[in-house]
Order: structure tokens, then sequence, then C-alpha cells
């Protein structure tokens, strides 16, 4: 599963506008704290320099990074001054915005260089000092700009267009300004927006809450297993434990952990339904008529498409259903529970090293062309990604970057398949940057969210496809296709249903209803049972396993995750595409990529020959899952 593997993209998004429309969920410190000098890094221990990433490219040495940051902070009064001024003619406005470009790029390159370092060794404190101080310059850089909106709203269309054509260096902020003039009814007068930025970080406790609670203050249990071994059982060890072969194991981690958060339900009960309400709230002071209506509306989605994913989820449930009976026969058990989703229906003994995914992914990738192949090639023989685990380093994987500079990959590369499945993913992602700046200006090549995963999903999908087709034998070819089948269900059904939840919530709180942790745990008992077939007798579902709402952290971001399932849907479709359509679908699919952030992305989509509105490429993914389950079944009967 990818959900957290793109986790950093949705802040260089925000940063990548020309109006430095920066980072709001990050937490500022005080203005004095700004003002520090970050400390020298004491010196890394001695690892083999091609695993390790090389940040000079960002900045020289740390020295620089400080320099930047400093000369940022003092270029921040100069854009304040210019509130007032953007309607004198074309030339100011243009020099403006170019101005707000240039900082908000450093600010950007501040930001993310603090950040890639923080990742590597979270126990540092001077990487914790610098990813501080690289918040707080996002947040005042936000501030300082925050009265940009209501100004060329109060321009007006007709002004502001007449700008555009009277000046052509004002043709890379045209999509900005027409953005901003489209969003004029929802925006709030300049003071009221500079309060709301300042107010980001204690309208985003709720998030700081649950993460406090989740991560530090709840006093996790001990099991011990069958071998006498003792494991703590947070969220590490259930991660872990919960592929565990031993069934009896397995039920007594679920029973453990969702115990035990089952205790804490009445407080993160009041942590989710304050988030929530946040939402709401902030959806009516914008006038919009619902809080998705108004969380789709920054890249002006239609609701319309978060509903027919919905819906056609729902529709699809026999097909999920089918998996779990699939899985059901090939783990050899007499029902199905819960705890029995995660471990693997196939084992592998098979070891796939840094070079040998480098190899196979590069391999796979050849259907999307020359052009594709070798720059991928070129990314992944220089000191681009940070690869192996190490104490202190953050967990997961994730891209991240800047204008101007190659992508960066961050493994925890394990020499196994996901390992190298997550591989393709992450580079699938610097890839779509990498393209996207190689076509696009600075302000237009920031790709939003809802395309964020379609790079990286497509790339798994041919990377399976490769696998299938050039395995050794059965066993090998049903493990990726069982590999296949748990990452589908895993990134559209079961991301569908926590937006199914959202969904849930919000109309709730927009009804008037109050929320409380048990209203929340049968909001989400219900879902969980409806999409894992409780009723059919396809999967049982235990009632104090639903305290799952309670874990989920995406939760506090609304509205976020169903990009996953949208995501994963448009990836199936381009690779489906791609497979069958050749030179015309690859460029079809590789002038998406290319777009950037130029153009909002359901049109783009669209253009493509994809309606994400519409129920086809939800059914294609459904079609997809059937298909490979008839492979499946076929090489059983075998």
């Amino acid at each position: 599963m990818n959900k957290h593997r793109h986790r950093v993209n949705s802040t260089r998004r925000l940063l990548g506008a020309s109006a430095i429309a920066l980072a709001a969920a990050l937490s500022p410190l005080t203005t004095a704290g700004a003002q520090q000098t970050a400390p020298a890094a004491s010196a890394p221990a001695k690892v083999d320099p091609r695993f390790i990433w090389d940040l000079t490219p960002i900045f020289k040495d740390d020295a620089a990074w400080d320099a930047a940051r400093k000369q940022a902070l003092a270029d921040l009064p100069a854009l304040e001054a210019m509130k007032g001024t953007l309607g004198k003619d074309a030339a100011t406005l243009r020099a403006s915005l170019d101005r707000m470009s240039e900082v908000g790029h450093v600010v950007e390159k501040v930001l993310v260089y603090a950040y890639l370092q923080y990742s590597t060794d979270t126990r540092n404190d001077t990487y914790q000092e610098r990813q501080s101080l690289s918040q707080a310059l996002s947040s005042q850089a936000q501030s300082a700009v925050a009265w940009l909106s209501p100004e060329i709203q109060a321009l007006g269309a007709d002004k502001v267009q007449g700008f555009i054509k009277a000046d052509p260096g004002l043709a890379k902020h045209a999509f900005r300004l027409n953005d901003i003039l489209r969003l004029k009814a929802h925006t709030l007068t300049a003071e009221t927006e500079a309060a709301l930025a300042a107010y980001g970080p204690v309208l985003g406790a709720a998030s700081n809450t649950y993460s406090a609670l989740a991560n530090a203050d709840i006093d996790w249990p001990e099991i011990t297993l069958p071998d006498g071994t003792k494991r703590k059982l947070n969220q590490a060890g259930y991660s872990a434990l919960r592929q565990h072969a031993d069934r009896a194991v397995r039920k007594q981690v679920f029973d453990t952990f969702w115990g035990k958060f089952g205790q804490y339900a009445t407080t993160m009960g009041n942590t989710l339904g304050a988030a929530v309400q946040a939402g709401t709230i902030d959806a009516k002071l914008r006038g919009y008529p619902t809080a998705v209506a108004a969380s789709l509306a920054n890249n002006d989605i239609p609701e319309s498409v978060y509903r027919t994913l919905v819906a056609e989820a729902n529709k699809g449930l026999p097909t999920l259903h089918r998996y779990f009976k699939l899985r059901q026969k090939m783990l050899k058990l007499p029902d199905l529970y819960y705890y029995d989703i995660y471990p693997s229906v196939i084992d592998l003994d098979k070891k796939f090293t840094l070079d040998e995914s480098r190899t196979i992914t590069l391999a796979a990738m050849k259907p999307l062309g020359k052009e594709y192949t070798d720059k991928l090639a070129e990314l992944t023989s220089k000191r681009t990604m940070h690869v192996y685990p190490s104490d202190g380093k953050d967990s997961g994987a994730y891209h991240w970057g800047t204008y101007g500079v190659d992508p960066y990959v961050f493994l925890n590369h394990q020499d196994d398949y996901n390992s190298m499945s997550t591989y393709a993913h992450e580079w699938g992602h610097g890839m779509h940057s990498a393209l996207a700046q190689a076509t696009q200006p600075y302000e237009l090549a920031n790709y939003s969210l809802f395309m964020a995963e379609i790079a990286s999903t497509a790339n798994e999908m041919l990377l399976t496809d490769y696998l299938v087709a050039n395995a050794k034998t059965k066993q090998e070819k049903l493990f990726y296709l069982g590999q296949s089948l748990e990452n589908l269900r895993g990134t559209f059904f079961r991301q569908t249903m926590f937006a199914e939840f959202e969904l849930a919530t919000h109309d709730a709180v927009e009804r008037g209803e109050a929320l409380s942790g048990a209203k929340m745990k049968d909001i989400y008992c219900g879902l969980l049972k409806k999409y894992h077939g409780d009723a059919e007798g396809v999967l049982k579902i235990d009632e104090k396993y639903c305290a799952e709402w309670a874990f989920i952290p995406h939760f506090y971001r609304p509205f976020y995750v169903y990009q996953y399932a949208t995501s994963i849907s448009a990836g199936t479709y381009f690779a489906e595409q791609i497979s069958k359509g050749g030179a015309k679908a690859r460029d079809n699919y590789l002038n998406v990529l290319k777009a950037g952030g130029s153009e909002y992305p359901y049109p783009l989509l669209k253009k493509a020959g994809l309606d994400m509105a519409t129920p086809a490429p939800y059914q294609a993914l459904v079609r997809r899952m059937d298909a490979t389950m008839d492979q499946m079944e076929k090489l059983l009967a075998e």
C-alpha cells in the first residue's frame, strides 16, 4: 500500500504558486525564534555516498541555507509593501508577481533542504531546529502575501485580463491570476484572510493532539509471542505483527491494539469532531454549500467526481468480496476475519537489491519510451536518493524537490519486493516532476494533489505487468498477482471507504447533528461491515475493531484520501491504454505529466480521454481486479 509514499508533495504543490501560497498547515515558531541562526550540523556517520543524497545542488552548505533563510525573511516586508499597488499598470503587476515568485522559490528551497535533512535523522537537534525555522519562514511568507487574492479580485476580471494581454511577461502568471478571480466569491477580506492564516496552527491543533496521543502518550501494551518473545504493540508493532503467519497471533494483535485504541474513543471523538467542525465552519464562512465542495474547489474538481467514486466503489463491492473469498481459499481458512487481510497469500523468497530494483524498473518502463527511460536512468544514476534505513531515520518513503534541481527520493530499502515496488512508485513521482519542470516555468510546474499519485500508480501497474510476464515459476507469478490485488484493494477500496466516512461525518455536522466518538464508531462500523461483506458472510467484523476510525491520521486532513483512489483509477486506465495503444497512448499520457500545473486536473485528464466524473475509470480498475483474479484462479487450477 502506498498511503505514506508521497506525503510531502502536498506541501510542494502549495509552495509552487506564484503568489507564494505557502504551506498553511506547517506550525510556525514565534517571530523571535524565526530570527535565530541555525547551528551547524554534526558530521554524519560514514556511509557509501552512492546511497546518500547530495543536497549541494539546493544549497552548497548549511551556511548558505541559513543565509538564504535570513534573506527571505528580510524580503518579506517588501512583499507586504506591494499591497495597494498592483492595479497601477501591467508592468507593476508583472514585476510584483515575478518578485513573489523569486522569494517563493527561495522559501521553497529553504523548506525542502531542511526537511530532507531532518527526515534522515529526526533525533538530530540541529535538523529539528532547521525544520522549525523553515516552517516559521513558510508561515510568515504566507501571511506576508495574504492580501494578494483580495486585491486581485478587487481589480476585477476586465482589468486583469487587459493587463495579461498588454504584457507578455504575465503569461506565466495568467493561470494563477484567473484562479484567484475564479475564487472571488469565496475569498474573504485581506484582514480576515491574514487573521485566518495566523490562526492556522490553532485551527490545526486537533491534528497535533491526535499525533501526540497516538504516538507518544498512549501506554502501549506488550504481548508475548508463541516463541516467548515480548513485543510492544505500538503502531509500528501493530503494522509488523498484523501480517504474522500465526492466525492466533493476528487475533491477539487485533484484540489488544484496537482494544487499547477503543479506550480513547471519547478523546479521539473530541479531536476529530473539532477538525470536522473547523472544516464545515470554514466552508460556511467562504460561502460554499458543503465542506467537500470547499475542499474540491481549490483544484476546481466537480463534486460529482467524489460522489461518483464512492458510488462506483460500492457497485464494485462484489469484486472486492470475490477477492476476500480467494484470499480465504489460498490461506486455507475455514472462515475470514478482519485480522486475515494482511498476511501474504503467497510467499516469495527472493531478494531485490537496489541495483536490481533499478534495472527491473527501467525495463518495466520501456512502454513509456526512450525519452522517459533515458531520463529515469540519468536521474537514478546520480546521488538523488537516501536509500537505506538508519537510526533516527524517518519511516516510509517519499519524493520531494525544488524547481531547477533534480528530484529527490527518500527510501527505506529492505532489498525485498515491497522495496522495489516503492522504488518504482517514488520514481513515478520523480519523473512526473522532472518532465513538468522541463516543460513548464516555475509558476506552472507544480502539479496538484489530485494528479500526484497517477504517475506513481501507473509505474506500479507497468512493473506488475512486467514481473508477471517475466516470472519464472507459477509461485512467483502468483505472488506478483497477489501483491497487485492487495495494492488495488488497499488503494482503491480502503481509501474510498475512508472517503465515504469523511463524507458521512461532515454531512452529519452540516445537518446540525453532534459528533461523538460513539457516533463515529457507528458510522465507521457500518462502512467496515458493508465493504467487507459482513452481512453476506464474506468476512466477519468484530465490533471492537471498529475503533479503527480513531487510528487514521488522514481524517485530520479532510477530503484528501479520495485522491489516492481516483489516482490509482487513472493510473490503471493509462497503464491499460499504454499497453494497448502504442506510441499515441504513451505520448498522450506523457503530455499529461508534462503539463504540470498549467491546467486544472479535471479538464486536463478529460482532454486525455479520461472523465473522472463518469463511472468508466473506476470500472476499469474493478475490471483489472477481476482479470487478475481470473489469472490467479487459472494458475491455481493447473
